[in-house]
Formats: structure tokens, sequence, C-alpha cells
């Protein structure tokens, strides 16, 4: 009895000096590059296995994987591969189902559920596997692990998705029933590069072509099959053109849905990373928010004044939030989380930040408002650590639209007050940026001056949005005092049109007021949002309208938090485009994306006591 209790011992100890010394050595690597691993169907995908090594040879231990699947090359994962197996773990990339060096055909999303699977599968059954697996990924590669945490891969112990796709026809690539045209860009410039067609070198060189000249393609939508160079790429063009055309959240956009079915997230640590001003900001709030009450297991999020995938930076646009708001070494804190997952270690995770509490968000705006060396608004900002999204201390504050261009919380007093302006699809509202990602070439990124210049082709002379007649500008006095305003943020429309269908949108706008610095003041753009009048009533089904008739609106904005100092205004602008960040609606009420013809259209936004229209502010009390 006492000699096996002894032997016990000698080998837990074993064990624990292994795992530590797996945890704190820096080991070599040796890659096992174009393993070709084959799926259920047969189809074989390329991928690349980084193995920690002493002397030369792999480690007889059994190890924890990291594991990547991206459709953007797997040599891409290169830093994290050689990163991960110095520290003691094997870290896998592979290439998603027809893309780069895998075989089979591409399709959004819908096979990365199944090949995630059997990938991990795989895994396992490898002699330097232990069977356990940790994700790592941006964008499109977070979006391949929500597809397998929601298909509960056994061996998926935890996932840390960045900016990552989900919830598609909510608030990402349909967003109030509009398409978010940096899909459009994104297939514009991947049908070309790792693709099947790219594989012969003249067609590579055609869709190359075409996708230089995407701002002259954007003059000719909608596309139509067959008719542009995306022919030659037939999985690409057959997506977008349906993508385009399906406005309703249903079962074409099921893939990632956690919204609706978070019952079918594997219940695990989950780390959600976002920033203010990313691509994917609102949904990574939203799986927050339904995550943390669905999994048993612990869920954190972390949301920085980010633009996609630039955790790593502090500036933007031209917009400084100072050296604390970017994370220095994007990789260390990732082997944080994993370590104490996958290895067991008892490190900073649950003690200290970004691991103190489950919610770490970057509170935006309170810098001096002074030019920095680079030419950039100092708007600054810091950290704050929380516990829940939304914050329940937040008070809801409607800020009421008033007649002349007023915003105030007082209720407006007039029975009747109105304010028209004319939409032309022709000449829509230029995006001067905001939440976009894959907008290379055709829109600029998060925070910037609504004021043009030479950096927007569609507004490139010094004009300010505001001076245009189909945007109109309610704004508060210059503030008493500082305001926080940190949450979820909806506007509340009544409004009617002359067309059957149209779009209303909103933007939240920080007004810097004008100093040496900025003598013609900042116009900083916080967040913004749309919704398509056909999908008013439900994102599920299309309700054209009867010309003239007052409906309601919620136009659903972008999650942020914000200071709006004294002295600055709070401001909202209402239109009906936003352009290219969404499609534009034609007003004719025809399919969606299948129109031949537009309409011009009077839209009207009713602000008078029994059509109070406002945005809701979750104000954060002092």
């Amino acid at each position: 009895m006492h000699r096996s209790r002894f032997i016990l011992i000698v080998v837990s100890v074993l064990v624990l000096d292994f795992v530590s010394l797996i945890h704190a050595a820096e080991f070599a690597v040796t890659v096992r590059t174009n393993v070709m691993v084959a799926m259920r169907d047969g189809t074989k995908l390329a991928t690349d296995v980084y193995l920690p090594t002493r002397d030369g040879q792999p480690l007889d231990e059994k190890l924890p994987v990291i594991l990547t699947r991206t459709p953007y090359g797997k040599s891409g994962g290169k830093s994290y591969g050689q990163y991960f197996a110095k520290h003691g773990y094997v870290f896998v990339a592979q290439d998603t189902r027809g893309r780069y060096g895998s075989e089979g055909v591409w399709h959004w999303m819908t096979d990365d559920g199944p090949d995630g699977t059997d990938c991990a599968a795989w895994i396992a059954k490898q002699p330097w596997s232990n069977g356990r697996i940790g994700m790592v990924g941006t964008s499109y590669v977070g979006g391949t692990q929500h597809a397998m945490a929601m298909e509960k891969v056994p061996q998926l112990v935890t996932v840390i998705p960045v900016d990552a796709v989900s919830n598609m026809g909510r608030q990402s690539m349909r967003n109030g029933g509009a398409f978010e045209m940096r899909f459009w860009n994104w297939i514009m410039l991947n049908a070309g590069r790792g693709s099947r067609a790219s594989q012969d070198p003249a067609t590579a060189a055609v869709l190359k072509e075409m996708a230089d000249h995407r701002l002259d393609y954007l003059r000719e939508l909608p596309l139509r099959r067959g008719t542009t160079p995306l022919k030659l790429a037939p999985e690409f063009e057959d997506w977008l053109i349906e993508a385009m055309r399906h406005g309703a959240n249903d079962s074409f956009w099921e893939q990632n849905n956690i919204l609706n079915h978070p019952e079918r997230y594997k219940d695990m640590p989950v780390y959600l990373v976002g920033g203010w001003y990313d691509s994917w900001a609102g949904n990574t709030t939203a799986n927050f928010h339904t995550l943390s009450r669905v999994l048993k297991s612990p869920v954190y999020l972390i949301m920085g004044p980010w633009i996609h995938g630039q955790q790593g930076k502090s500036a933007h646009g031209q917009v400084d939030f100072g050296r604390d708001a970017a994370i220095a070494d994007e990789l260390a804190w990732r082997r944080e989380w994993f370590d104490h997952w996958l290895k067991g270690a008892d490190n900073s995770v649950g003690k200290a930040a970004p691991f103190a509490t489950k919610v770490r968000l970057f509170v935006m705006g309170t810098g001096n408002g002074s030019k920095t060396k680079e030419g950039r608004l100092n708007h600054g900002g810091y950290w704050r650590e929380e516990n829940e999204w939304p914050l329940k201390r937040a008070w809801r504050l409607p800020y009421y639209l008033h007649p002349n261009g007023g915003l105030s919380d007082s209720k407006p007093f007039s029975g009747s007050a109105a304010t028209s302006f004319v939409f032309d699809p022709r000449d829509p509202v230029p995006t001067l940026g905001g939440n976009i990602s894959s907008g290379d070439g055709i829109m600029q990124q998060g925070a910037w001056d609504q004021r043009g210049s030479s950096n927007f082709w569609n507004w490139p002379k010094p004009v300010p949005l505001s001076a245009r007649n189909d945007i109109l500008v309610f704004q508060t006095e210059p503030l008493a005092a500082d305001t926080e305003v940190t949450g979820e943020i909806e506007v509340k429309l009544w409004a009617s049109s002359s067309a059957v269908d149209t779009d209303f949108t909103a933007k939240l706008i920080d007004v810097h007021p004008a100093s040496a610095d900025f003598p013609g003041g900042f116009d900083l753009n916080i967040a913004d949002g749309i919704v398509r009048a056909r999908f008013r009533d439900s994102l599920k089904q299309e309700k054209l309208m009867k010309p003239g008739t007052v409906y309601p609106f919620t136009v659903k904005l972008y999650p942020t938090s914000n200071v709006f100092k004294k002295g600055h205004r709070i401001r909202v602008d209402i239109s009906s485009s936003n352009f290219p960040r969404f499609d534009v609606n034609p007003n004719t009420g025809e399919p969606l994306a299948e129109n031949r013809r537009v309409v011009t259209a009077t839209n009207t936004i009713l602000h008078d006591r029994g059509h109070p229209s406002h945005i809701v502010l979750p104000v954060i009390p002092k």
C-alpha cells in the first residue's frame, strides 16, 4: 500500500514537472507542410503541422493542439505556428475547403462545421496529440471557430474568436435587411486568389483585373449572373448573387446563427474579442450576452477602440486613442488563456487583466482633443473592468428629434412637426469611415471627421456631410457636463415615404468644438445603422409600404462606449443611404438586387408629440 502510494506520488511529480517544463521552455520547431487530411466525403484539405522538438526530434509526449482553419492561406499562420510550438503546443493550420491547397468547392461557412469536426477527429488520432484543442483566428477564421463550437466538436476545449463571423442575417452580412457591401468587396478580391479559378494563371489575371477595377463595377450594380468576369469563379458568383438577393434572416443564414440557436454552442470557456469600430461589433457583444446566459462555462468579452483585426494598434483613421488602447503582445495573452484551459496552469486567468473580470471595455473620449504629431485627433480613453454586458446601471435615455435640428431629452410638444428630404439613389450619401472590414480600396475603416477629403473616392472635396440636403442633422446644445454612453443603441423613428420601399439610416456623432488644432471642429463618427423599410416589422418577412403612410422604424446602431465631453455636442444624422457601406435601395420595391429601375423618393421624418422620433442612449450615471 505504501509502495503504491509512493509510486503514485512520484508519477504525479514527474507529470507536474513535465507540465511545468512545457509551460516554461522554448523548443525548436519542425514543420510538416501540406499534409492532406481526408474529410468524410473524401475531399482532402491541405494542412500544416508545427511540432515542438528537442535535439531535432519531436517530443515523446502527447501535447495540446492550437488549431486555425482559414480561407486566406495556411502559410499566413506561420508566426502563430512558430510561437505556439516553441511554447509546447502543436499548432495546426488548415486551408478551408476549396481554398489554396485544399481540394473541393468553396462555400461560405457552410462546410466549416463538418470539416472542422473531421479535422479535429484526425488530430485526436495523431501520436503528438492529447486530444485537447484550442482555436485562434480573426474574421472568417473566427467564424470557423464558431462553426466548430456549434457542432459541439468533442475535442474542442476552448476558443478565442476575434471579430468573428456570426449571425449573418442580423447585423453583419445583412444589416436591418440591407446588404453590407464589404462582402461584395470580399468576393471581388478573393475570387481570383486562392480559388480553384486562380489556379489557371490566365484566369487569375482576368479576375485580378476585375478586382483592380472594383470602383467601376460598383457603379454597375446590381450584379447579374454571367455578365462579369466573376462568372469564371462560379461558386463565388453564385454565393454573392444569392447573398445580395436574400434579405430575410432565415435558414439561408443559418450557419453560425448563435443568437437564435445558442443551445447548439458547446459549453466551454469562450473569449470573445471585438472592437467598437469592427464590422462584427454588434454580433460580438450580442454573442456575449446570449452565451453568458446559456453556457455554464466562463464567457469573457473584451471590446477595444479597434477596427477589424487591429487589436495591436491604438490609432486608426484620423483618431488616436492613446498608447494603452493597444494590446502590446497579441500572442502572449492568448497563450496565457490556453495555458490555463489546455494545460491547467494557475496563472492570471480570472485574476488580472485582461482576464480579471468577465468584461473589459475601452471607454473612448477622455483625451484632450489636441492634434497628435501624426496629425490625428487625440480622442483618448481608458480601460475599465466590468462583469456584464449590457451594463445594468446604464440609464436608457431617449434624446428626441426636434424641429430646426434640435436634440434633447425633452419630448417634443408640437402637435404636428415633420422634416422631409429627397433621396436620390443615383447620388447616395458617401461612407466616411465606420464599422467596416474588407473595405480595401472602396471604403475607409474606423474613426473619421465627417468631412470629405481625397481619402474618399465618392466625396473627395473638403465639404462636410452635414452640408448635404439629403441628411437631416439633429444635435444637442453644447453639453454642460461629460456624458458617458456605453451600451447598445437604437434610433426609433416615425417616418413615411413617397416610395413603396426605401431605407432609413442613422449615425451617432461626437461633435468636437472648434479649437486651435482643429479650427473647423471635428465631427467624429461613433456608430451607425440602417433599416430597409420592407423589413421594418420583421427581419424574416418582407412587407412593402403604402406611399404616404406613417410607420414606426427601429434602426439598430453598433454598440459603443464613448464619453461626450463637456462642451461637445451629441449629434444624430438621419438619411436614407450610406454607400458603399450598404447597398443602395432603388426605392422601386422590385426583388432585392434584381432592379432595373431607380425612383427618387421623398422621405419624411416625424418628430411631434404623437410621433416622438428619438435615439435611445445608454448613459452611465456618475
